[in-house]
């Protein structure tokens, strides 16, 4: 995720290497108060840049004069000439024209300043008689016409006899410039905000120095398009005139190339011109007529093709012309607002109307056909603080038929269509963890498994153009090593990789998954077996998501630091681009040098944290893995509490920064979580001493990658541990008080979601805030069934899936108007029609009110907190993608998918008790019973018990029942005792190998798929 704006597009560059239209005007001016020089290049210090001349007179600078060969025999004076365009023509301005000219006999010449088309109106014409000594002209005039398609031209036809023209020191001045009109098309073209708004690719280093943009360019670049600088999202209006400047300077020199031009196919030229540039700056401007109307104008500087390094340094660079856009108003659709993908039938149905009216209002619930089957009055709620809109809530949640195309009437409105079904969510949990094999790196995607649209070669590896993640050195000499760093996802809409946000992604995926080990709905993690995702690993005999986390975590270890290096066991806190790239650029085609960051205690607890939960989940499938894992976590750890202060630097370069000057909310995750997969002492040590244990770590506006405590409570109130019985049930309830206190916010929401309504909860990538405020209410519902808090989660969703002031999806493909232009430099369909949307189940970042990019706060300014949110490439600040959200979306997506049709399932009643009665003599393994008692009334005729293991332990022989295990869950099944009578109790007993480590006993055994108290 990027604090910065990059754009550009690498073939843009290439396919518009010098095509100058024939209907590009030019004027190269420096800006002043004092007259304005139309003629840049006069003393022919550039060459001939900037002039033209006739097929029949070529020309060629000959020790510092333009000199041309002029044929005899023409008929007319302009049959031969030469000249330079680009000279705007205000009527009423006054003009100073000045030039040295020769010739090899004498002989007479027109010079004229005119139009540069029909009908070729001359605002100075005079005839100019040569002679063989160079000679000084001067001509004052006053244009009488307005045009920004002037030329100066020297007419050279006409004679009998052949000769030779020479000219110097051309001046042609105005006390007026072109006055520019229309909006500023350039965003950030002072560089007051740094670089955001602007692409850099080809350099060593682009940053802004002293409200400046510059770039360290390498010599021998072969071609201008091998290095750039620019923008894209230019408004360019066909026929209207632009004026583009700009100020640049070079040292110690060089040339390059000024284009505006269409940033995609065919990438039609509308302005370019070789700038020879000097040490000191210069000021250039360039008026022309857009040949063709767009949206996706590119301003681009091209750097490369010469033979030495330099440096370029821009400012002021302005775009002025076209039309101003009217102001923005968003569409929103009918103002019945409701969650677009539908609703469980036996959960809560509740919809907003946006109205003016003041009394309650009726409405009517329609099916497919239009019939009404329910209707009742609205709830009057007056002004919503977030949207600003006078509004109703509606609550038909009494109504329980299933079906699909259901809509809500209500003031004469009809909301979007949406289904009452118990599967509306069940795609949605495949979908979310879809994203994450899309976004892998170092991995070719298989188009068989998730489209076509997506599949692509793998990514920085090395394969030329990248420079690969297999072997990259770290910015700026931040050490004297090079890691193989590969694999691991892309963080968001850019290719960077960010060990704090990797690590809560993999965290919540990995959650996902341990929910499945005591949640009463979960199922015993059937819906998240081998086989029931699109990865390539389907088929191991591993869940399917934890092979998708197994390729991050791969990552996060090679981030750690070497035995025998600095700083020993803690972690780099990320690795990127050295300079940002643009849109679209698929991973494969990044020309950018990667470069580690400097390490971070934050990094380092995150790698510690997640490795540890690592070490449990995976011990049960891949034991040398779990071991990895669970010794990277010791070694972080410890590395971590010896620097317990580094904290994240940002030394630039083309990624986000992820700064985080507190880490006392991740030691606090980190020892939680080796105390959950340990149970050693020293762990639990640390973690009680934290100010987290016992204080509040559910802010009102949820947990994220910075604050992570809520992690570890999480954790330590879910998964079996060790902790003393009062201090785990403390635990416990602080997740429901947290629940009991987003019930509250939720329910004073009139849009219904889990977030407080002022502006500083609507921030950057707030939806997955709100998607963790929905999984503490899911968590507390897992703890103690009571299902208000199963109802409140699924309310909060609402606001996601479309129940909000826009009538916006923030799921990709899910609801009837969802976000699809996300920021992403994979997934850029807006930019690059080639390229796909995102696929479906991508979260969008959602409403900002800080407007975090130069986009949303020119398109948004003044906005109501829940109005800050546009569905465009260039908002990334309200609409990119990234992990972190997305494994929000991910862990709700499953709670939501495993509730079914909300109502609870009818089962058996029983009791269960696990008895563990010690290890072995050696501690390698250990003997435990189960009892079961039937507390219903009916007789219960063959029974199933299911429970799952903390970690590797793994069932020798059982008795009394006959036992399998897949993975940490195991399945008892009655061999001989299958009636168990009303008060009834059978027991099954077993020995279980354990490689070690806690075995506490597990918190849910359910009997025929219900949960035993």
């Amino acid at each position: 995720m990027n604090p910065h704006r990059p754009r550009q597009a690498i073939a843009a560059l290439a396919a518009s290497a010098a095509a100058v239209l024939a209907s590009t005007v030019l004027a190269a001016v420096p800006a002043a108060a004092e007259p304005v020089q139309h003629i840049p290049n006069g003393s022919f210090g550039s060459g001939t840049t900037g002039w033209w001349s006739t097929e029949n007179a070529p020309m060629s600078v000959v020790d510092g004069r333009l000199c041309a060969e002029i044929p005899g025999g023409t008929a007319n004076a302009w049959d031969v000439s030469l000249g330079h365009n680009d000279v705007p023509l205000i009527d009423g301005a006054a003009y100073a024209l000045s030039f040295r000219a020769s010739a090899s006999e004498p002989v007479s010449v027109r010079a004229n300043v005119q139009l540069n088309e029909a009908p070729y109106t001359t605002a100075l014409s005079r005839t100019v008689a040569l002679t063989e000594t160079a000679q000084t002209f001067a001509y004052e005039f006053t244009a009488g016409l307005d045009s920004s398609n002037g030329t100066l031209t020297f007419q050279l036809g006409g004679g009998a006899d052949p000769f030779t023209f020479c000219l110097d020191d051309v001046s042609l001045t105005s006390d007026e410039a072109a006055p520019p009109g229309g909006p500023e098309q350039i965003e950030n073209g002072d560089f007051a905000e740094g670089s955001s708004g602007w692409y850099s690719y080809g350099t060593t280093s682009t940053t802004t120095d002293d409200g400046r943009l510059c770039s360290a360019v390498p010599g021998g670049l072969a071609n201008p398009w091998d290095a750039g600088i620019g923008q894209n999202g230019v408004d360019l209006v066909a026929g209207s005139s632009y004026t583009f400047a700009f100020d640049a300077s070079a040292a110690p020199g060089a040339t390059v190339r000024a284009n505006v031009q269409l940033g995609a196919e065919p990438y039609t030229s509308f302005l370019s011109r070789d700038v020879a540039l000097t040490a000191s700056s210069q000021h250039f401007e360039y008026t022309f007529t857009a040949s063709a109307g767009t949206a996706e104008g590119q301003v681009a500087f091209q750097l490369g093709g010469g033979a030495e390094a330099y440096t370029i340094c821009l400012d002021n660079v302005s775009l002025i012309g076209g039309e101003e856009e009217p102001p923005y108003v968003p569409e929103t659709g009918p103002r019945v607002r409701v969650n677009q993908v539908g609703y469980l039938p036996a959960g809560p149905k509740n919809a907003t109307v946006v109205t003016d009216a003041s009394a309650a209002l009726p409405w009517q619930l329609r099916n497919a056909g239009g019939d009404v089957v329910a209707d009742g009055t609205s709830t009057p709620r007056g002004v919503d603080a977030a949207s600003g809109q006078n509004v109703h809530s509606i609550d038909f949640t009494s109504f329980r038929t299933a079906g699909t195309g259901y809509t809500l009437v209500a003031d004469g409105q009809t909301s979007h269509p949406f289904d009452i079904s118990g599967t509306v969510y069940q795609q949605l949990r495949s979908d979310a963890l879809q994203f994450f094999y899309i976004q892998r790196s170092g991995i070719a995607i298989d188009g068989d498994l998730v489209g076509e649209q997506y599949a692509r070669p793998a990514g920085h590896l090395g394969v030329a153009p990248n420079r690969g993640d297999t072997d990259v050195p770290c910015r700026a000499g931040a050490c004297d090593y090079r890691l193989d760093v590969r694999g691991g996802w892309y963080d968001a809409g850019d290719h960077g990789k960010y060990v704090v946000n990797g690590g809560i992604a993999v965290q919540q995926l990995m959650s996902t998954f341990e929910r499945t080990k005591t949640a009463v709905t979960a199922g015993h993690g059937a819906a998240l077996a081998d086989s029931t995702l699109r990865v390539p690993e389907r088929g191991n005999k591993v869940p399917d998501i934890l092979d998708e986390a197994r390729w991050e975590l791969e990552f996060l270890m090679r981030m750690q630091v070497p035995a025998g290096k600095q700083f020993a066991g803690m972690a780099h806190h990320k690795m990127h681009d050295a300079n940002w790239t643009g849109i679209p650029m698929q991973p494969e085609d990044d020309p950018e040098q990667r470069e580690l960051h400097p390490v971070s205690t934050a990094a380092t607890l995150n790698l510690a944290a997640t490795a540890a939960q690592c070490a449990r989940l995976f011990a049960p499938y891949d034991a040398a893995f779990s071991g990895r894992c669970l010794s990277a976590a010791r070694t972080a750890y410890a590395a971590a509490k010896a620097n317990p202060a580094k904290i994240a630097q940002d030394l630039g370069g083309g990624g986000g920064g992820y700064g985080d000057n507190d880490v006392s909310d991740e030691f606090y995750w980190a020892a939680a979580e080796l105390y959950l997969s340990t149970a050693e002492q020293a762990f639990l040590t640390d973690l009680s001493a934290s100010p987290h244990h016992t204080g509040d770590v559910f802010a009102a506006t949820g947990f994220g990658w910075g604050s992570t405590a809520a992690l570890g409570r999480l954790d330590l109130a879910t998964v079996p541990n060790l902790l003393p019985t009062a201090d785990r049930q403390r635990v416990r309830q602080s997740v429901a008080d947290a629940a009991d206190s987003y019930l509250a916010t939720l329910k004073a929401q009139a849009y219904g979601l889990p977030m407080p309504g002022n502006a500083g909860s609507y921030f950057w990538g707030a939806n997955s805030n709100v998607l963790n405020n929905v999984q503490v209410l899911a968590t507390a519902y897992d703890l103690t069934g009571d299902v208000k808090y199963r109802d409140g989660a699924l309310q909060g969703v609402d606001y996601v899936f479309g129940r909000n002031a826009l009538n916006q999806s923030y799921v990709t493909g899910w609801g009837e108007k969802f976000s699809q232009n996300q920021h992403s430099r994979i997934f850029a369909h807006q930019a690059d029609a080639s390229t796909p949307h995102p696929p479906a189940g991508s979260l969008a970042g959602g409403a900002n009110a800080s407007l975090d990019d130069p986009y949303a706060k020119d398109l948004l300014e003044g906005c109501k907190p829940m109005f800050c949110y546009v569905d465009h490439i260039e908002s990334y600040a309200t609409n990119e993608v990234a992990i972190n959200w997305n494994s929000a979306l991910a862990w709700v997506a499953s709670f939501l998918a495993d509730q079914g049709t909300g109502q609870p399932a009818a089962g058996v009643s029983c009791d269960a008790t696990y008895t563990d009665y010690g290890p072995w003599q050696g501690n390698g393994g250990f003997t435990a019973q189960v009892t079961l008692t039937n507390t219903g009334s009916t007789v219960i005729d063959g029974w199933t018990a299911r429970f799952a293991f903390l970690g590797g332990q793994r069932v020798r022989e059982a008795w009394s029942a006959a036992a399998t295990q897949d993975g940490a869950t195991v399945t008892a099944r009655n061999p001989t005792n299958r009636r168990i009578q009303p008060g009834q109790t059978v027991y099954f007993g077993f020995n279980a190998t354990t490689p070690g480590g806690p075995s506490p006993a597990p918190e849910l055994i359910t009997l025929n798929g219900s949960a035993c108290r």
